[in-house]
């Protein structure tokens, strides 16, 4: 997935405003590339995973009605590397062929990484950042 600098700081500036909670988001794309950041709430509410809730429904109607596809789901790591947890592994069956994007969050510093994860098997992929 190809995303606009534009982007990437709508996902970076989510994660500061929920830190020190983890936050959650998905991005629609067209052909592969990223057309808009929908913020959604963490209804988990905790610095140690995610949980999205019913405010998704709408957001994937409207990427659907919009003719886009869902491309990716990102969150926030607060305590941890920018690595997908099992917990992440876990949700993912749900998700096939989306991408994840994790962002790093650690006083200022910010690393954004992006996974494929597959049946378990997790592949990272360079961010295309346009």
């Amino acid at each position: 997935m190809k995303i606009a600098r534009s982007l990437l700081d709508e996902i970076i500036d989510h994660a500061r405003r929920d830190a020190p909670n983890e936050c959650c988001g998905v991005v629609s794309v067209a052909n592969g590339d990223a057309r808009s950041v929908f913020a959604l709430k963490n209804l988990a509410a905790s610095p140690m995973k995610f949980e999205v809730g019913a405010d998704l429904v709408p957001v994937m109607e409207e990427i659907d009605e919009a003719g886009l596809e869902l491309g990716a789901i990102y969150h926030s790591h607060t305590r941890t590397a920018p690595y997908p947890s099992q917990t992440d592994v876990n949700f993912s069956v749900n998700w096939p062929g989306v991408e994840w994007i994790i962002v790093g969050i650690t006083g200022d510093d910010v690393d954004v990484r992006s996974y494929l994860i597959d049946g378990g098997r997790i592949e990272e992929i360079e961010p295309e950042v346009a």
